[in-house]
């Protein structure tokens, strides 16, 4: 099957989409031009604070990407490429851009508060307390292991104790990537620098930077790594987004966007054929394609995360209800298109029968350079760049994670009252900003030399439970404002139902392991554990949700169409 021909067909549905479907939702659900948004009355130069719509799509896109796109179409073509396909696209436009798009927009009318305050004023409080405890917990496995994943992308050295100039050129671009984006925040929103110029002059100085850090790398070893990485992300999350967040993610975002293009074009000139085959069955493994591709894919299609993302760091800088449309449905389209390429890569390098050798980033970035290998660039440069694009954005997932976890913390303390300022007592200290992010990057720290692997399997059905709640909260707040919801009912039902599938196939499996004695009680039963309560709390949530949403308990919104 022609490569070229699948992205182009793709491409060309997601921009339709976008057009049409994306403009369409718009219209249902009520965008105002002229109505003003949290960025603007709600300004406190931290973390309200309106953004350009470029800027903000930069740092939304950095965000929700990481590696998601690139791990999840590769780990799930096991089942072929049409399934995982097929998934990607109509997952990514009536799921998973609904999702995010909505998510965003949800927020925006709640205050630019999380997804919790959208289900305390239209579900109940219960609802908004289980959630968000829930979300702080999936925010805590993110940080230990994305904590961990940088660090080990930044050992200077490898397992036999010998420098790594790979992983010391990545630490050295990185580093100077942080100076960068300093200046470049400062010029714009200090200087008033034309956001062109100052665009064109910071992607010519990423540039350098990555050149820099090729000639001279830095050679530290990843214990020293991860401390270094909890001190930037309590920095990180207490900052104003202005000076760090913003800037740094919309420079990071041309890494993506050049490595995006660059393979476009490597596939326009090569035309790789597919050689995985189209499909190798529903059960690969043990693992059945339902629920396991939808879970697998993740990223690439739907992610609970973007709902964290869209109704945390980002609805608090829409300038614009209009730009919503673009950051929310476009962006997750954008990540669309990765993970065409993660899947074309993987599909590419198949080969006498089997799959490529290594991890889904090696074999993203081997596949990269190959496709711009007619590019006239070199391998090995196109492999440092593409890897470095990589662990940027890991880093940008981490400290936006880091963020979003102390506006949850401090969101669940603030009670109904809404805002730190009002609370008194004991809630005072937890509402802090400095105290709610120590509290935030510590538990992450232990969680990251604590062994976070031992749950890490349940990530995947946590992360995708996350986007059936969030899709079942904008559900029941748009019917409670009189809006069109309906676009909602078969992406959250089908992925309550996958969801709690997987719970229970990962719960029953785990139970054999330990009933047959060979499961231990710290990782398999832990597993065990946080499956069962997963369960639950899908079960209540979506009891209470449903009851509100199908008239059998009525519910008040907060705010009004």
């Amino acid at each position: 099957m022609s490569a070229l021909l699948i992205l182009v067909v793709s491409c060309a549905l997601f921009v339709i989409a976008y057009i049409f479907y994306g403009a369409w939702l718009a219209k249902q659900w009520g965008v105002d031009v002229n109505r003003k948004t949290p960025a603007h009355t709600m300004t406190d130069g931290v973390d309200y604070v309106p953004a350009r719509a470029p800027v903000l799509l930069g740092h939304h896109f950095a965000s929700i990407a990481g590696a998601g796109p690139i791990n999840g179409p590769i780990l799930a073509a096991v089942f072929g490429w049409v399934p995982v396909l097929l998934w990607v696209v109509v997952g990514g436009i009536f799921f998973g851009a609904v999702h995010d798009f909505a998510s965003l927009f949800a927020s925006i009318r709640h205050g630019g508060r999380s997804i919790g305050q959208v289900i305390l004023a239209n579900i109940g409080k219960q609802g908004k307390k289980l959630f968000l405890i829930f979300a702080w917990l999936t925010l805590m496995l993110v940080v230990a292991a994305f904590a961990d994943i940088v660090a080990s992308t930044f050992n200077g050295f490898t397992a036999e104790g010998q420098p790594n100039p790979a992983n010391g050129s990545t630490a050295m671009a990185s580093v100077l990537f942080l100076v960068l984006s300093v200046l470049f925040g400062f010029s714009v929103y200090r200087r008033n620098a034309p956001l062109g110029v100052a665009s064109a002059i910071g992607v010519a100085l990423l540039v350098c930077c990555i050149a820099i850090g090729i000639a001279f790398p830095i050679y530290l070893t990843k214990t020293a790594w991860l401390g270094l990485i909890f001190i930037y992300i309590y920095v990180a999350s207490i900052t104003p987004v202005w000076i760090l967040l913003q800037p740094r993610d919309y420079l990071n975002s041309f890494l993506l966007y050049g490595t995006i293009i660059a393979a476009v074009i490597g596939i326009l000139f090569t035309n790789p054929t597919m050689n995985l085959p189209a499909f190798t069955g529903f059960n690969v493994g043990g693992s059945w394609l339902f629920p396991m591709l939808f879970i697998t894919v993740a990223c690439g299609a739907i992610s609970g995360f973007h709902s964290l993302v869209g109704s945390g760091t980002t609805a608090k800088q829409l300038n614009n209800e209009k730009d919503a449309r673009i950051i929310g449905y476009g962006g997750m389209l954008i990540e669309c298109v990765l993970a065409v390429i993660s899947l074309i890569a993987v599909g590419a390098l198949f080969a006498n029968g089997a799959m490529p050798q290594g991890t889904p980033p090696i074999i993203f970035a081997n596949g990269i350079a190959q496709f711009t290998a007619v590019l006239g660039v070199p391998s090995n440069i196109a492999f440092t760049v593409v890897t470095l694009a990589i662990s940027a954005f890991a880093l940008t997932s981490l400290d936006t994670a880091t963020r979003l976890a102390r506006y949850i913390f401090q969101e669940y303390f603030t009670g109904d009252e809404g805002a730190a300022k009002e609370v008194t007592g004991a809630r005072k200290l937890l509402t802090n900003t400095h105290f709610a992010t120590l509290i935030c990057v510590v538990c992450g720290g232990l969680l990251a030399v604590g062994g976070y692997q031992n749950i890490w399997p349940l990530f995947g059905s946590a992360n995708q439970l996350l986007a059936g709640l969030a899709l079942l909260a904008a559900a029941v707040w748009l019917g409670n404002i009189g809006k069109n919801n309906k676009m909602f009912y078969i992406p959250m039902l089908f992925m309550l139902v996958a969801t709690l599938t997987a719970l229970a196939l990962t719960f029953n499996k785990n139970l054999g392991l330990l009933a047959a004695g060979t499961g231990v009680i710290y990782k398999e039963g832990l597993q065990c554990l946080f499956a069962a309560l997963l369960f639950i709390l899908a079960v209540v949530l979506s009891i209470q949700g449903f009851k509100v949403l199908f008239g059998k308990k009525k519910a008040q919104a907060e705010e009004a169409a």
